[in-house]
């Protein structure tokens, strides 16, 4: 293998610069109408009247849509991956009913964007309206995942041990409501062929898409065909099926043209879900040595009063440390919002968040290093789950990432290290993310000239799944990468799991490799059976291929490139579909580990926090490409210091309104807010997760960095917030 491991430039990164790249509402269609939707200006109630009189005589206006005209649609019962597993989805313009604040209440048709906008604004809905509930404190919670098994998790007696433990701390903490806010807001293009649907549709999951509107129209799921080969950023507001690509499609066939639908930043904030609020007690227990006794973790999140949304909150209580006396909690707080959904990181960063400022805490109770302390309570094997790690390599991320930030450097007191006026704080924090593995599809085809293309319905929303894969398909055929064409974001490709969880490369990487080794083996039969070929008469288990070719290996000058096998033979096709191995799941426990380091600077009469520098060091398997892996890992730590400094979306108590719902209000870093950020990688060698021995770096690059900062800040001033994100309010 000569691609795996090598920092390859995108090899898509010329058409992004360039404008060639065409995102999903850039597919317009020949005499496409346009869409704008009204949303609803209250938080509950119903609606009571909609006047649209003055609306539908408005110039190019093609027709005005809401529950009182819409069809009445199927809404069969779906459940992706992705979906929440309790509840229903929001059936769109199906009554009048209004469950949050910018629910789609209709939506206008014409044949221009400022013509549908203009009508849009002329629309008047009267609402019978009530006070939404909010609040996800003092308030009834239901078990998160529907039963109290999968909501609560124990071992030993960890009130009693904390009862009686000689140090100990019990803290509340939370964190606000955040969202997305990628670059390229939601999109769809909808177009009708008789009862086919073509959706050309920003989705991180277009296998789902389709399935899901498949079921909301009653058709067959090959009726339904979704494109997406471009994703400009998503954080995992694009992997579920949102209401406005039910609105594109209803508009165009009620119109009978292609409809585009594209959301404003301010309807990002309504109905493409968010980051849940959250608080967390966690009480931890220990001796005068250090060691853990006990661990409390309670954790309430919100979710919308339709559906349960669960992450996994509290689950990385139970195996990050040793500790004989654990008790964990999840709760669901539902209120009148829109259902949240999964935000980079989803849960883990939420509950390491908790539970490391906890262990910062108990470190400054004991007078002990922080580092010190977590070296000091690591685990031999999963202690939830009785079971020894695939591999775990935390040890080694906290020693290296202490060395490479000069930790030892140090002075412990806070309020001790100064640049001039400046207060200079160097905060720590653990990060894990689970190795998950999905069952995924691929399909390899060699031909007689051009590149090998490898076909697969994943996404790219950024992290470069296009040059990852061309580099598994690379030295899985022998082809220099430049000779392979790797292709994404079609439903009528071979299925694959969403494109989150860090689960591509271990999912679609492995099929990606099985469908070429697939194809390599049907070319060498085809050469070894064709007397017309140099490898005629050779076996099979003597062939190997480099460079295009295949040749024998006991005898090297006896070879022939692919382009003329497959020239004499037509196409070469394979189609592969790779699963987890199901034992080694059972046998193993599979996470990757890191540890963030960060310094922070913050001026004592202004309560100003600059992140001055952060160092990550992660294990997380073998690294496909070291650029963009490094990449992934600095763009997480920019996403957790606009999470522990800055994100937050703010809620009107009357009606439930997102008031700072723009970019001027919705503060998210920029570049003078970031400085020096390294990532380095723990060499760690994992036979057990899948083939490629991959664990993936997205969701562990946000992990750890806000409760990094957070321990920085308590470092920089002696005083400890608890909640996110951190204000200039709670330092002055």
């Amino acid at each position: 293998m000569n691609a795996i491991g090598r920092p390859l430039p995108r090899v898509e990164g010329a058409a992004k610069v360039t404008g060639a790249a065409r995102y999903a509402g850039e597919f317009d269609q020949p005499g496409q109408a346009h869409a704008v939707i009204v949303s609803a200006t209250v938080g509950l109630g119903r609606i009571a009247a909609i006047d649209v009189a003055t609306a539908q005589t408005l110039p190019g206006v093609l027709a005005v849509i809401s529950h009182l005209n819409a069809p009445k649609l199927a809404y069969s019962p779906h459940k992706g991956f992705i979906d929440p597993a309790h509840g229903e989805r929001l059936h769109v313009f199906q009554d009048d009913q209004i469950r949050f604040f910018g629910q789609p209440v209709a939506v206008v048709i014409a044949d221009t964007l400022d013509q549908a906008e203009h009508a849009a604004a002329a629309i008047h809905v009267d609402y019978a309206a009530r006070t939404p509930e909010l609040r996800i404190e003092g308030v009834e919670t239901l078990p998160a995942g529907g039963s109290h098994a999968s909501a609560y998790k124990a071992r030993g007696d960890a009130d009693a041990a904390l009862s009686q433990a000689p140090v100990k701390v019990d803290a509340v903490y939370r964190i606000a409501r955040e969202n997305h806010n990628p670059m390229e807001p939601h999109a769809t293009i909808a177009a009708w062929d008789g009862d086919r649907l073509h959706l050309w549709s920003k989705s991180q999951f277009v296998t789902n898409e389709q399935v899901e509107i498949a079921a909301v129209f009653g058709l067959p799921a090959d009726h339904v065909h979704v494109t997406c080969p471009f994703i400009g950023g998503a954080f995992g507001t694009a992997l579920r099926t949102w209401p406005h690509v039910t609105i594109a499609a209803i508009g165009a066939r009620h119109v009978n043209r292609a409809v585009k639908l594209v959301l404003t930043r301010r309807q990002m904030f309504y109905t493409t879900g968010h980051r849940p609020r959250s608080m967390q007690r966690v009480a931890l227990g220990a001796g005068t040595d250090g060691k853990l006794s006990a661990i409390v973790h309670e954790g309430t999140a919100e979710t919308s009063r339709y559906e349960q949304f669960v992450e996994a909150l509290t689950t990385i209580t139970s195996y990050l440390y040793s500790c004989p006396n654990v008790r964990s909690s999840h709760g669901l707080a539902p209120t009148d919002t829109s259902t949240p959904t999964y935000m980079r990181a989803p849960g883990e960063a939420s509950g390491v968040f908790a539970v490391e400022c906890a262990m910062d805490e108990l470190a400054g109770a004991l007078n002990m290093d922080p580092v010190s302390l977590r070296l000091l309570n690591e685990p031999s094997i999963d202690e939830g789950e009785n079971r020894p790690f695939s591999s775990r390599s935390l040890k080694d991320c906290i020693e290296q990432g202490a060395a490479r930030f000069g930790w030892s450097r140090r002075d412990p007191r806070p309020r001790a290290m100064r640049d001039g006026r400046l207060l200079i704080g160097w905060g720590m924090a653990t990060a894990t993310y689970p190795a998950f593995h999905a069952p995924a599809g691929a399909r390899a085809c060699l031909h007689g000239n051009g590149p090998a293309e490898v076909e697969a319905a994943a996404s790219d929303m950024g992290p470069g799944t296009y040059t990852s894969m061309t580099q598994v398909a690379a030295d899985a055929l022998g082809l220099p990468p430049e000779h392979v064409l790797f292709q994404l974001g079609r439903s009528d490709f071979p299925r694959t799991p969403p494109h989150g969880g860090s689960m591509t490369m271990a999912s679609v990487g492995s099929a990606v490799q099985a469908a070429c080794l697939a194809v390599r083996a049907k070319a060498v039969q085809a050469a070894i059976a064709d007397a017309r070929s140099p490898l005629f008469g050779a076996a099979a288990a003597d062939i190997d291929a480099a460079d295009g070719s295949l040749f024998v290996k006991s005898e090297p000058a006896r070879r022939e490139t692919y382009a003329t096998i497959a020239a004499r033979h037509g196409s070469i096709e394979a189609e592969a579909t790779c699963s987890p191995d199901e034992d080694a799941r059972k046998r193993f426990s599979m996470h990757s580990f890191g540890a963030v380091f960060t310094e922070v600077a913050v001026d004592p009469d202004l309560g100003i926090v600059r992140v001055r520098r952060a160092v990550g060091a992660y294990g997380c398997g073998r690294v496909i490409n070291p650029r963009l892996a490094r990449s992934q890992c600095t763009g997480g730590m920019v996403g957790g210091i606009g999470m522990a400094l800055m994100e937050q979306t703010l809620l009107d108590p009357r009606d439930g309104r997102p008031v700072n719902a723009s970019m001027a209000d919705y503060l998210v870093p920029v570049n003078l807010d970031v400085n020096e950020l390294d990532a380095i990688f723990v060499e760690e060698d994992d036979p057990h997760v899948n083939a490629l021995g991959v664990k993936g770096v997205g969701e562990i690059a946000l992990t750890g960095i806000a409760p990094a900062i957070a321990n920085a800040v308590y470092h920089a001033t002696g005083k400890r917030v608890r909640a996110l994100p951190i204000r200039i309010e709670d330092l002055i």
